[in-house]
């Protein structure tokens, strides 16, 4: 082992460097776990041993659906074993407009893939409830809070709307609704799911 000096940040390190010599390098692990034979740490279980590829082919539209759109999984629990996230896709057709729903507990972020699809909401914050519609384009992106009832709209008469959906559950939660109104339970700042 030999100390040299890096740079990290603009400030100087000194970082220790061990090189294996003869045979294979097995340290002690603090924590009890196993090493490999070149000294990488093999975690116990097998989540999180790889990285995961899900192309197109792979995607899955077993899951929660809405009126209007199709829903894909890519990432999920039952796809990938993921703990706290669902990620897929949306597909809005040209001309339509999704049921009115919200995703429970979960935060919901969305990435404008394709198209200009426009997501309404109602504002409460208002004398009187007012919908409110976001306009986006492609590379845009969305924060949908829990419980917040909303909607998909596709207005674009010939191209279909994609987007990429991020969720902080495991699998996608879907509650359609008949209006854009709130329907219990409502998180607040503070509250604990």
């Amino acid at each position: 082992m030999w100390g040299t000096i890096v740079k990290i940040g603009g400030r100087a390190a000194l970082c220790t460097i061990q090189y294996m010599t003869d045979g294979p390098y097995v340290p002690d692990a603090p924590d009890g776990t196993t090493r490999s034979e070149s000294g990488l740490h093999i975690p116990d279980d097998p989540f999180h041993r790889k990285l995961h590829h899900i192309g197109p082919d792979l995607f899955s539209a077993d899951t929660a659906q809405t009126s209007g759109m199709r829903r894909v999984e890519a990432i999920s629990g039952s796809s990938v074993g993921a703990r706290n996230l669902w990620m897929g896709q949306t597909h809005v057709a040209a001309k339509t407009s999704s049921a009115n729903h919200h995703h429970g507990h979960s935060e919901t972020a969305i990435f404008i893939l394709s198209g200009h699809p426009e997501f309404v909401f109602l504002d409460i914050e208002k004398d009187e409830p007012a919908e409110v519609r976001i306009v986006t384009k492609p590379g845009d992106y969305i924060f949908v809070p829990p419980y917040v009832p909303h909607r998909e709209e596709n207005p674009d008469p010939e191209d279909e709307a994609v987007v990429v959906i991020a969720r902080t559950t495991q699998e996608a939660i879907v509650v359609n609704l008949p209006e854009l109104r709130w329907a219990g339970p409502i998180m607040t700042t503070g509250e604990q799911a």
